[in-house]
C-alpha cells in the first residue's frame, strides 16, 4: 500500500518525518507493508520547478492509496499565474475531496480548556464562499469598481446531500446523533437549501437523531456544553471556523487531526500552519499530522475492510494521546521536554509496545 508523502513548508518536513517514523512503526507492528514515496511541493518545488504543485507530483498523489500533506506557506507564494498554487486547495478541487473531517477530543493534560469534548465536525469542502474552488472559470470574488467587492456563495443540492450522507454514515459509527449547523434564519435560500439537502442525505439512516442549530448559537454551545454534541455537519466557511474553535477548546490546533476525503482519494493534513518562525529548530509538535495520518489509515481500513489497518489507526491515536498525557513524553510547547523527533520516537515506541 503506497502513501505519497509531501513534507510542505516551514515545520512541515520535521513533523512529517516524525510521522513517517510513527507510520513505519504501525506498519511493522500490524503487518501493513506500507511504502512511502516522497515528493517536493511548496517553496522547494517552486524553486526547483517554478510551481508549488508540479503536475507529475499531483499525478503520483492521485494514483497513490493515500496522501500525507504537511503544512504549506501559501501567504508567501506568488500569484497562481506565477506558479504559486495552493496545494491544499488544488487537491480538494481536483480530487473532489468534498468532506473535511475534523475530530475534537479533549486531550488528557492541562492544555484542554474543556474536559468533556468528543465530537467530529464534518465540513463541506468544495463549495461555499471559497473563491478558489467554487467556479468552473474565473473567481467567486469580483470587484465592479475599486471601492466595491462582491463574493458569490455556492450551495448545490448534490453537494449538500452527499456531505449529509457522509456525516450520517460517520454518526452511525459513533453515538448516532447529528447536528446540522446553518444560518438559515438569515440566508434563507442558500442555507435553506443546504439544510433541506443535508436532511435528504441523512434520511437513509433513520436511527440517527437529527437536530438543527444556528451557527452563532453553536459557537456558544461549543464553549458551554461541548459534551452535548457528537457529529456536526455544516458548510465550508462555518465548518472552517467552528472546527478551529473546537480544536482550541480541546487542547489546541497542535492536537487537531484533519482528513480531506472523497469517494476515491483522501489526504491527511495537519490542521495548523507552517510556523516558519520555529522551522528547523526541532520544536514543533507533530501530533496533528500524526493523528491525521491515523485517520487516513482508518479511511483505508473502511475501503479495504482491513482489521489490521483499523487496529493501526487506533494504535496511532491512542499512542499519541498517551504520550501527550504524560509529562515525560510531551513536546516543549505543552510543558514537556521532547523535541519533534524525540516525540516521534516516543509515539513509535508506544505503538510497538501496544
Amino acid at each position: 500500500m503506497k502513501l505519497v508523502i509531501l513534507p510542505g513548508d516551514g515545520i512541515g518536513p520535521e513533523i512529517v518525518d516524525a510521522t513517517k517514523v510513527v507510520l513505519a512503526a504501525a506498519s511493522e507492528r500490524f503487518g501493513l507493508d506500507l511504502a512511502f514515496e516522497e515528493h517536493e511541493i511548496g517553496e522547494a518545488a517552486l524553486r526547483r520547478h517554478g510551481i508549488t504543485l508540479p503536475d507529475e507530483v499531483f499525478q503520483r498523489a492521485l494514483e497513490a492509496d493515500g496522501v500525507v500533506l504537511g503544512p504549506v506557506s501559501t501567504a508567501t507564494y506568488p500569484p497562481a499565474a506565477q506558479g504559486g498554487l495552493n496545494p491544499s486547495a488544488e487537491f480538494r478541487r481536483r480530487m473532489d475531496l468534498f468532506a473535511n473531517i475534523r475530530p475534537s477530543r479533549s486531550v488528557g493534560n492541562e492544555a484542554a480548556l474543556v474536559k468533556d469534548m468528543d465530537l467530529v465536525i464534518v465540513r463541506e469542502n468544495t463549495e461555499g464562499f471559497y473563491a478558489d474552488r467554487t467556479m468552473f472559470a474565473g473567481s467567486g470574488e469580483f470587484m465592479p469598481d475599486k471601492d466595491m467587492a462582491l463574493a458569490v456563495r455556492k450551495i448545490t443540492r448534490a453537494g449538500a446531500t452527499r456531505i449529509g450522507r457522509a456525516a450520517a454514515e460517520l454518526a452511525m459509527t459513533r453515538r448516532k446523533k447529528l447536528t446540522i449547523v446553518t444560518k438559515s434564519n438569515v440566508l434563507k435560500l442558500s442555507d435553506g437549501l443546504f439544510l433541506e439537502a443535508v436532511k435528504e442525505g441523512a434520511a437513509a439512516f433513520p436511527e440517527i437523531a437529527i437536530d438543527e442549530v444556528l451557527v452563532d448559537a453553536m459557537a456558544s454551545h461549543l464553549v458551554r456544553s461541548p459534551g452535548a454534541f457528537d457529529v456536526i455537519v455544516t458548510s465550508n466557511m462555518f465548518g472552517d471556523i467552528l472546527s478551529n474553535e473546537a480544536a482550541e477548546l480541546a487542547g489546541g490546533l497542535g492536537f487537531a487531526g484533519s482528513l480531506n476525503a472523497g469517494l476515491n482519494n483522501a489526504v491527511a493534513q495537519a490542521a495548523h500552519g507552517s510556523a516558519p518562525d520555529i522551522a528547523g529548530k526541532n520544536l514543533a509538535n507533530p501530533s496533528s499530522v500524526m493523528l491525521s495520518a491515523g485517520m487516513l489509515l482508518e479511511w483505508l481500513a473502511e475501503r479495504n475492510d482491513s482489521n489490521a489497518l483499523r487496529q493501526a489507526a487506533g494504535a496511532i491515536e491512542k499512542s499519541v494521546m498517551h504520550c501527550v498525557a504524560n509529562a515525560e513524553t510531551r513536546t516543549r510547547d505543552t510543558g514537556g521536554t521532547l523535541g519533534t523527533d524525540a516525540f516521534g520516537a516516543a509515539v513509535a515506541a508506544r505503538i510497538a509496545e501496544t
